[in-house]
C-alpha cells in the first residue's frame, strides 16, 4: 500500500466516527426490546451489532418478531435526533483539512440514506463535502462484507490502493481489510472498546479527529 500522504481517498463510518449516535442507538433499542420483548437486553448486547444494518440487529435480537421491533426502532430513533444526536468535537475541522489538502471524502454506513441525511441535518455537516455517499439501500451486502466500499471506490474510479476507510467498529475495519484498503481505527468513538478494535489490527489508529488531519499531512 502506498503511505498516507500519497492516499487520495478517505472514507469514512458515520455513526460512532462522524458523529456522537450513541446516546440516541441505545435509546431507540431499549425502547423497541422493550415494547416488542418485553425486556431490555443488556447493553453489551445491544452495542454488538452496532455498524451492521438495523434490520440484521433486528433479526439478532426478535428472530421472527424483527419487523415489529425494526418499525419501533425507526419510529423512536428519528423521533429523538433532535435531542440526542450531537457532533464530535473536531470533526468539521478534520474535514476541512482534508479537503484543503485535495483529499477525496465519502461516507460508507449501514443507515438508511433517509436518516443518514437526518443525522447530517441535526450536527449540521454538510453532504456537499463528501464526493460518495453510500447508504443501507445502495448494496444488497453490508459490512463487515467489503461490498459497501468496493461499490463507494467504484463510484470514484479509484483503487483499494488509494483509500482508507475510518470506522469505530469491528465491523469496518474487517470491511476494510476485506476490500484492500487501510482499515483506521476511530478510538474516539467510544462504541466499542479500545481494546476490541486493537485486537483488529488496523493499519491506523487515530485517538481523536485532530489525529486524522496530523496522519494526513505528515
Amino acid at each position: 500500500m502506498p503511505p498516507v500522504d500519497e492516499r487520495e481517498i478517505w472514507l469514512f463510518d458515520f455513526d460512532g466516527t462522524l458523529v456522537d449516535s450513541e446516546a440516541v442507538i441505545m435509546a431507540s433499542f431499549r425502547h423497541a426490546t422493550e415494547k416488542t420483548l418485553g425486556h431490555v437486553p443488556p447493553d453489551e448486547v445491544l452495542r454488538a451489532g452496532i455498524g451492521m444494518t438495523l434490520e440484521q440487529q433486528a433479526r439478532d435480537l426478535a428472530g421472527d418478531r424483527w419487523r415489529e421491533l425494526y418499525d419501533a426502532y425507526v419510529v423512536h430513533n428519528r423521533a429523538s435526533h433532535a435531542e440526542l444526536l450531537r457532533g464530535f468535537d473536531g470533526v468539521p475541522a478534520m474535514l476541512a483539512r482534508l479537503r484543503s489538502r485535495g483529499a477525496r471524502l465519502g461516507i460508507v454506513t449501514s443507515k438508511m440514506r433517509e436518516t443518514l441525511e437526518l443525522g447530517l441535518r441535526c450536527t449540521q455537516l454538510e453532504a456537499a463535502w463528501f464526493e460518495v455517499i453510500v447508504a443501507k439501500e445502495d448494496t444488497t451486502r453490508h459490512k463487515p462484507d467489503p461490498g459497501p466500499l468496493l461499490h463507494a471506490l467504484a463510484l470514484l474510479g479509484a483503487a483499494p490502493g488509494q483509500a482508507v476507510y475510518v470506522g469505530d467498529s469491528p465491523h469496518d475495519l474487517r470491511a476494510a481489510r476485506a476490500a484492500g484498503m487501510a482499515a483506521a481505527a476511530a478510538l474516539w468513538g467510544g462504541i466499542f472498546p479500545r481494546d476490541q478494535l486493537l485486537a483488529e489490527q488496523p493499519e491506523l489508529v487515530f485517538e481523536s479527529p485532530a489525529d486524522v488531519a496530523a496522519e494526513a499531512a505528515a
